[in-house]
Parts: structure tokens; C-alpha cells; sequence
């Protein structure tokens, strides 16, 4: 009996690990010469996507608006986080506590991080750092959309809870919330679901499962190009 529920337990985990949700098939891929490329970066621990400006202001509402609000930047990039460990830039070892409280406790408030970058992200980022994708204007569309759906938005607009001395980025509000279950990687991996992506949400824990997701659309990509 023992053995039996063991078995089945060690199934259901290897389900959950394998467990893939598929991109939608509607977002057609880009054709030659009208994508929208944008790139994954990760730090190790965290990923951010770096989208076009031009592309996320041309769309309009709120999170065109925040957008144009920025200093200047051809890039944004995008993340989210706990309200409050996301924000805070002081040595991490002065901020384990407050980590053990965002990673642990439940429904911790969040942020959507908007950032202008002034660098050229495939120059700037090393190739196992980062990861690039060229969408079609649809599949960047629905992107940016789940990005915009995370605000928590007041009159119709992206409301600043935080920003940081001497740094261009913004935090928005967001209505989500932060908790071991739900990380920044599994919010990245979000985003990029809905812009067409397949990933393993159970394993999107680490962000190098968030770039394993990027790399394996990327290389769909190329070879439907025929590159």
C-alpha cells in the first residue's frame, strides 16, 4: 500500500515537472522582416524582458502611458516583485529577513518594475545571460497586454508605489501577489506564455528554466525561418 502511494506520488511530481503549457497557436510567428524582437536577461536569480519602447508606446493605455512618463531609453525593461524586497537595493545580506518574509508568507503585496535602458541589450548582456526572441506584432501585442493586466490601476491609470534615489526605474502597483508559490520568474514565464511561448510552469521556480523556455521558442523560430 505504502509502496503504491509512493509510486503514485513520485508520478504526480514527474507530471507536474513535465507538465507543459503550450503557447497559444493563433499567435502566428513573425514574418520576415516585421517581428518585434525583444530579449530575456537574467542575473542569475531573477529575469527581466527587455522590450522596445517604440513598440510599447504605440500601443497606447496605461501601460503606454507609464512607459512615456520614463527618461529616456530605446529599451524598457520589465520585471515584478515582492512590494518591498523588489524595491530595496542594500546588500543582500542585510535583507534576508525581510526575503525569508516575502518568500514565505502568503499574498505579499507586488510590483511591476518599469526601467529605460539606454544600451543596445544584445551588446550589453553575454549570450548565456540572455536570450532573444522577435515575435509577430500580434504575439508582442498579447505580451504587453499581460504586462499591462498586472497594474493595479486607478482612474483608468498606473499608479507609482515606490522608486529608488538616483535611479530611473519606476515600480507600479500591481493587484497580484508575491509568495513561494508565485515568484518572478513564474510572473516572466507568464508573459511570455502569452506571447505565444511554451513553458513548464512547475519549473519556472529558477530563471534558468524561464531562459530554457525562451531559447527552445528561439530555436523554433530559426528553424521555421529556415536559418
Amino acid at each position: 500500500m505504502r509502496g503504491a502511494a509512493l509510486a503514485a506520488l513520485i508520478g504526480l511530481i514527474a507530471a507536474l515537472l513535465t507538465w507543459t503549457r503550450p503557447g497559444d497557436p493563433a499567435l502566428d510567428p513573425a514574418a520576415p522582416g516585421q517581428g518585434v524582437v525583444l530579449h530575456i536577461l537574467d542575473n542569475g536569480f531573477h529575469t527581466d524582458i527587455a522590450l522596445p519602447r517604440a513598440g510599447l508606446e504605440a500601443r497606447g493605455g496605461p501601460l503606454a502611458e507609464a512607459v512615456r512618463a520614463l527618461p529616456p531609453g530605446d529599451w524598457i525593461l520589465a520585471g515584478w516583485g515582492d512590494a518591498r524586497f523588489y524595491v530595496d537595493q542594500r546588500p543582500i545580506h542585510h535583507r534576508l529577513p525581510d526575503g525569508a518574509r516575502a518568500f514565505l508568507r502568503p499574498g505579499n503585496p507586488s510590483v511591476v518594475m518599469l526601467a529605460p535602458y539606454r544600451r543596445e541589450p544584445a551588446a550589453a548582456w553575454s549570450d548565456d545571460r540572455r536570450e532573444s526572441l522577435t515575435l509577430s506584432p500580434r504575439a508582442f501585442d498579447a505580451l504587453a497586454d499581460r504586462i499591462e493586466a498586472s497594474l493595479a490601476l486607478e482612474n483608468g491609470r498606473a499608479r507609482i508605489a515606490a522608486g529608488r534615489p538616483g535611479d530611473d526605474a519606476v515600480f507600479l502597483a500591481s493587484h497580484e501577489t508575491f509568495s513561494v508559490l508565485r515568484l518572478c520568474n513564474h510572473w516572466s514565464a507568464e508573459v511570455l506564455n502569452a506571447g505565444g511561448v511554451s513553458v513548464r510552469p512547475a519549473r519556472t521556480f529558477f530563471s534558468a528554466e524561464v531562459m530554457d523556455a525562451a531559447r527552445r521558442a528561439s530555436e523554433l523560430d530559426r528553424t521555421a525561418s529556415g536559418d
